[in-house]
């Protein structure tokens, strides 16, 4: 009753043209992922580098976060150019590079789209600002005259996600206001792009096309249920919902007396009228269109924060995406009954359209999850609150062993293969976060899940780079998490990633098809996966205490993210047991 010793090799065979309903996708933040040059940040040839390493722990693509031309004020988020590689970052022969090294070995690149902003240094915004109001420039964007006897209000009550008004002034050329003012659901420097526009959607469709002729399988789309905004632009009343959220002093010296709009990550917030409205499906229907022009078709995950798993399954309808982040699941954290509530109803909706789930538990805007989980662990002092780290790995090494034995698709974030916590002591002078800012230090903790993984015991960049520097400091007590500590070792975190996606390759049992619940006692979740060659079991205990499995559950260990005991019964028998926190996966 031990877990079984090897990692199957890696298959050869190219994966089948629906492979994103089952894949893996290691998610890459490349200014902190490798860096070649020792400037500090990550870039494209220091992720070909790492090529293998993504090999050998097996998944089946990468996605990157955006590596466009861009001033960098919101991590790439805010591009100046869709069609051209940040400097800092490589170029476009590096990414052709890219894109052939990967698919050397079998795996799919996705890039990121951002259609819902641009940078304000974008040349269309900067064409606006050199423009008369209404001119066809303007009408790109979200433009409006403001309110009040001299126009000196914004159009609405629109809040930011990164704190402060939605709206900046237009301001002339000797930097006064202009009476007429720009929606910015984010940053200052990332004006909202107008999607009544039909030159906005011509233009992204051949952005797509541009990527897509150069190899790219697929894209995440970042804000996918933003885009499109209600008719007239009503008042939207955020304040009970985020009542208590700080507002700011933005860079326009606006007034901070309302409250922020956390909304895009806050379920109270899911049908303001900038969220989530129905017009968003027909660009899809056009982006889908594109996609299916290739041979093979190219794929899209939205980033969909919406308010419950019917309106997040009407996204992957056939003639729309393939997949969408399940957020709901990622917000269920360590609660039995909330992630089983969550996988039930995420496949009966994701059923009713024919497509399969899509499971994340940390990525580039949100805690990580062994600090997430951790006992100790409030959302509203994050960065303050007393955790139990030890606990909080334990669980979250657990969760994902759970969660890699779902039927569907799912997506790992850089690092979490290492097990490594968020970063919640960075110094205010190294964040770059701009809600941490825009908050005045009171919110914007994503920082803390982008510092720079750890390679290696070398240098204070932990491996990061040829030199020290990196772009945020990587903590002194990250030495032991590194790859290279724990390559190898029996019982890591990255053994134990390594080992689960081999095993979840290998078997027919994983992957999409069918489930069922297994009658479990109090506190653990057991789900029975079903394979032509096998069954696999997944069992996952929430309570601290070692449990009792049944027999007929298996007797094979095929990976465990814990410690599990053989004892004897009463009668000499042995029995299989769960330690407290853990999961295994099980074979007859």
């Amino acid at each position: 009753m031990t877990a079984s010793s090897g990692t199957p090799a890696r298959s050869g065979l190219q994966r089948p043209l629906d492979w994103w309903r089952d894949a893996v996708v290691y998610q890459v933040y490349p200014r902190s992922f490798a860096d070649s040059d020792g400037d500090g940040l990550g870039d494209i040839p220091g992720l070909i580098t790492r090529l293998d390493y993504l090999e050998d722990l097996g998944v089946d693509a990468v996605w990157i976060s955006p590596f466009y031309s861009s001033p960098l004020h919101d991590g790439g988020y805010d591009v100046a150019d869709y069609r051209s590689i940040d400097s800092r970052l490589g170029t476009m022969r590096d990414v052709d590079d890219l894109i052939t090294a990967a698919h050397e070995r079998g795996m799919r690149v996705i890039m990121d789209i951002v259609p819902n902003h641009t940078s304000s240094e974008h040349p269309w915004f900067v064409e606006a600002l050199a423009s008369e109001p209404g001119s066809a420039a303007w009408d790109r964007y979200i433009v409006r005259e403001g309110t009040g006897p001299d126009r000196e209000e914004p159009p609405n009550n629109w809040r930011s996600v990164f704190h402060g008004r939605g709206w900046s002034h237009v301001r002339d050329a000797d930097g006064n206001p202009s009476g007429y003012w720009y929606l910015h659901l984010f940053d200052t420097t990332q004006p909202d792009l107008n999607w009544e526009n039909p030159e906005v959607h011509a233009e992204f469709r051949d952005i797509l096309r541009f990527w897509f002729d150069r190899g790219i399988d697929g894209f995440r789309i970042d804000v996918a249920h933003g885009l499109v905004k209600e008719q007239g632009l009503p008042d939207f009343d955020q304040a009970e919902a985020n009542s208590g959220l700080p507002g700011f002093e933005d860079a326009t010296t606006e007034p901070a007396d309302e409250p922020a709009n956390d909304g895009m990550f806050d379920a109270d917030q899911a049908h303001a009228p900038y969220w989530d409205q129905d017009g968003v499906h027909d660009i899809y229907r056009e982006w889908r269109a594109v996609a299916d022009e290739y041979d093979p078709p190219r794929i899209f995950c939205g980033e969909t924060w919406v308010p419950n798993p019917e309106r997040l399954a009407r996204y992957q309808r056939p003639d729309e995406l393939h997949t969408s982040f399940n957020f709901a699941y990622l917000d269920a954290g360590w609660d039995g009954p909330a992630m089983r509530a969550s996988i039930d109803e995420t496949i009966a909706n994701h059923a009713k359209v024919g497509a399969p789930p899509t499971w994340v538990l940390s990525n580039h805007d949100v805690v990580r999850h062994p600090t997430r989980m951790a006992p100790g662990f409030d959302n509203a002092t994050r960065l303050t609150c007393e955790i139990d780290d030890e606990r909080g790995l334990a669980r979250a090494r657990a969760a994902t062993l759970f969660t890699m034995a779902l039927p569907g698709s799912m997506y790992v974030y850089q690092g979490e293969e290492l097990g490594l916590p968020e970063v919640r002591d960075l110094a205010p002078e190294a964040r770059q976060d701009p809600a941490w800012h825009r908050s005045n230090g009171t919110d914007g903790t994503r920082d803390g899940c982008r510092v720079p993984i750890p390679w290696s015991r070398k240098t204070t960049s932990h491996g990061f780079g040829p030199g020290d520097a990196s772009w945020l400091p990587l903590p002194a007590y990250w030495t032991g998490m590194s790859v290279e500590d724990q390559t190898g070792v029996e019982g890591s975190t990255l053994e134990m990633y390594r080992r689960a996606l081999h095993v979840r390759r290998e078997s027919d049992a994983l992957g999409e098809g069918p489930m069922e619940w297994l009658d479990a006692p109090e506190g653990v979740l057991a789900v029975r996966r079903l394979g032509t060659e096998g069954d696999v079991t997944a069992i996952l205990n929430l309570t601290p205490d070692i449990v009792r499995l049944p027999g007929s559950w298996g007797s094979e260990v095929l990976v465990a993210s814990g410690d599990n005991i053989a004892v004897l019964d009463d009668d000499g028998a042995e029995q299989l047991v769960i330690g407290g926190e853990t999961a295994l996966w099980l074979a007859e």
